[in-house]
């Protein structure tokens, strides 16, 4: 009876320790939590974007993406983001000088080069097009951020 009863024990622990579903994680950067799961390469790239939008655009767009009036456009309910992708790819990987509307505001100001990968291009806009009232049905890739030219 003890050795029917360890099987099922070490049986039962087993199962438990190789759950097959996949773990999720999430990442908080300001107020946002970005949740990731293993097998959405969207949640991933956005996973990715959070930490690089923390270490090179919240200082200027905020941690809520509400930009500072005046001088650094919102990301929030961007209709920039929405509607001028291949603009929105140019800007953060060349920068961005000169007139811009944001939701009818016009802001004119530069944006320096940050020097970043295609890749984290792509998962910094896929993070903040999907955050703060943002929603993109069609991720950017690194394929589409390579096309972009200067």
């Amino acid at each position: 009876m003890k050795k029917i009863l360890s099987i099922l024990l070490i049986y039962f622990a087993g199962v438990s320790c190789n759950n097959s579903e996949k773990k999720k994680t999430s990442l908080k950067i300001g107020a946002e939590t970005v949740a990731s799961n293993d097998q959405d390469p969207l949640k991933k790239s956005m996973e990715r974007g959070a930490v690089v939008y923390s270490d090179f655009c919240m200082q200027c767009h905020m941690a809520d993406g509400k930009g500072i009036p005046g001088n650094f456009p919102p990301l929030a309910n961007s209709n920039w983001l929405s509607e001028k992708r291949t603009e929105s790819i140019h800007a953060v990987k060349y920068g961005q000088q000169g007139e811009i509307t944001v939701n009818g505001v016009v802001y004119n100001g530069v944006m320096a080069p940050m020097g970043l990968s295609d890749q984290e291009v792509a998962d910094v806009l896929n993070y903040v097009m999907n955050s703060w009232g943002n929603s993109q049905t069609k991720p950017v890739t690194k394929e589409e951020v390579a096309a972009v030219a200067k």
